[in-house]
């Protein structure tokens, strides 16, 4: 049966995909580092934790700038829009696919396309994910790298503690979107293939309306043969 191929990752949205990852991930390492190792045996000096952190975050940053410009330009950001009229109904259809139907081999409810790259509970996390967590980490990091900006004290909290403790929060979160982003990416049409398509750019999958015409034609066939 033959699949489909469709270009939808061009070569600026895969240069901030892989760099992005690597940033992230080099952030979290760090940042763990810093919260939970011991100070007298630190996976990795202390200071020099910092240092990667601090660096890994300045570029992270320009890497975002680089995607949010470049993803209003090339009008990539219109994959990330729902459709309201019918977002709960598209939304409940997609969480029922996730938690039931992909477990059964059942056909995609909303198959990627030229026009829809995103199924709706990925347009609601993107949206969600780039347009305001992505910002609140950065920002709140930026934050920690100058502190001398930040409150002193709010509702008789040190300024500090609370953005630190935000700062954490938000990185735990998108830590947790990142092991899920990897997760539903193995769920393609081979367990590499979406990995494949973000190096390529080329998005390959399953023709289902070539493959319910042969199903189709395959029960006509049985229906014909007992029939004589």
């Amino acid at each position: 049966m033959k699949n489909e191929k469709l270009y939808l990752y061009p070569v600026w949205l895969r240069i901030w995909h892989w760099l992005n990852a690597l940033l992230f991930l080099s952030l979290i390492f760090t940042g763990l580092n810093l919260q939970y190792s011991k100070v007298n045996s630190p996976v990795i000096e202390f200071h020099t934790a910092i240092l990667i952190h601090n660096i890994s975050g300045i570029t992270l940053t320009l890497n975002y700038l680089f995607f949010f410009v470049l993803n209003i330009v090339s009008g990539n950001y219109k994959y990330y829009l729902p459709k309201l009229k019918s977002f709960g109904k598209d939304m409940l259809l997609q969480l029922k696919f996730y938690l039931s139907g992909i477990f059964k081999n059942q056909e995609h409810p909303f198959e990627t396309t030229s026009s829809r790259k995103f199924n709706p509970l990925q347009q609601i996390t993107y949206l969600n994910i780039m347009y305001a967590l992505f910002p609140l980490l950065l920002i709140s990091g930026w934050a920690l790298l100058f502190p001398e900006f930040i409150i002193n004290r709010l509702f008789q909290t040190s300024g500090l503690l609370l953005t630190a403790v935000f700062h954490t929060s938000i990185g735990f979160l998108l830590s947790i979107f990142m092991i899920g982003h990897i997760y539903l990416a193995t769920t393609g049409t081979t367990v590499l293939s979406n990995f494949k398509s973000m190096l390529t750019g080329w998005h390959v999958h399953e023709n289902h309306l070539v493959k319910s015409q042969l199903t189709e034609i395959k029960i006509q066939q049985v229906q014909n043969e007992n029939e004589n």
